[in-house]
């Protein structure tokens, strides 16, 4: 039993939970990847699906609880740490969500989805508000195993997927150490043009493919001014976060990029001083994508363009 009211709940990534915990405030109980809290629902960098109105509901029976989720609303999510089988039984009388997973590119789900567990045999903790539009905040897509030279480029999926908007035909992009090239895969992929910057090579079955071109060098060598206009700007290079701040701070206040992915490399103990320094600029997001690894994304589109 649970003796504090619980205002939120969040569910993280298995290997990160211990960022996750550091950025909430009165936790009452963590149950594996679920932290229930007594304060309300605050954003959070390493949540990957936060409960924002989580509530408490007796049942006695199997049936009842699935009478009880059904007469909140229909789209419904199990996450099961304990009562797995009781848990799987209420879910299957449930309506059913797909599980299939995503075909890149694609469009988020149109339902939103809610989120259950079962607190004791007869209690579900059941929120019908949640954060993240996927199931359990888990972005999978249908892999690639022989395109891409590397794994990165699920990232770059899910980013794009949540924004719901994507390099075009004739657009032109900077990929940032986008070394062997996963991203510029990608890029190549929508028919946009792709510039990789990196001291190391790409993988050879990337450079090989129309629309792509590759500079080896220092990125932050690369200025602004040294372009006309520039599409998207993405940037996966391995640095500190406060070296790709002040690249990226010159690059929004020239104007000459309208749209930006880049990942924030973690060092060590997590300071949320410079991620927040990033979620500053006006319009952005800083979140940890299911896909990212110690890292978190910066996600900036449409700013103003010159006249």
């Amino acid at each position: 039993m649970v003796s504090k009211k619980i205002l939120s709940a969040y569910l993280g990534a298995k290997e990160y939970m211990g960022p996750l915990k550091n950025e909430l405030d009165n936790i009452i109980d963590v149950h594996e990847q679920l932290v229930l809290s007594a304060s309300p629902p605050i954003n959070t960098f390493w949540s990957i699906n936060t409960w924002n109105n989580p509530e408490v509901l007796t049942i006695d029976s199997i049936n009842d609880g699935v009478k009880k989720l059904k007469g909140i609303q229909r789209n419904w999510c199990l996450y099961s740490y304990q009562f797995h089988r009781r848990a799987k039984l209420i879910q299957e009388k449930l309506p059913h969500i797909s599980a299939k997973p995503l075909q890149f590119p694609c469009h988020l789900p149109t339902s939103g989805i809610g989120s259950w567990t079962l607190l004791t045999q007869n209690q579900i903790l059941a929120s019908s508000k949640c954060s993240s539009v996927f199931k359990n905040g888990e972005v999978i897509f249908e892999e690639d195993k022989s395109g891409p030279p590397s794994r990165a480029y699920l990232k770059l999926y899910e980013a794009l997927t949540r924004v719901e908007k994507f390099p075009q035909i004739g657009e032109f992009c900077i990929d940032a150490g986008g070394a062997p090239g996963g991203w510029a895969w990608v890029i190549q992929k929508l028919g946009a043009r792709t510039l990789t910057i990196d001291r190391s090579p790409l993988d050879s079955r990337v450079s090989s493919l129309p629309n792509v071109e590759y500079r080896k060098g220092d990125v932050f060598s690369i200025k602004p001014s040294d372009f006309d206009k520039v599409d998207w700007l993405f940037s996966d290079v391995i640095c500190y976060p406060e070296k790709l701040f002040e690249w990226i701070s010159l690059w929004i206040d020239s104007k000459k990029c309208r749209n930006f992915i880049c990942t924030i490399k973690l060092q060590g103990t997590t300071d949320y001083t410079i991620a927040k320094k990033f979620l500053g600029i006006e319009g952005s997001q800083v979140i940890h994508l299911y896909n990212n690894k110690n890292e978190l994304t910066f996600i900036h589109t449409k700013p103003k363009l010159n006249n």
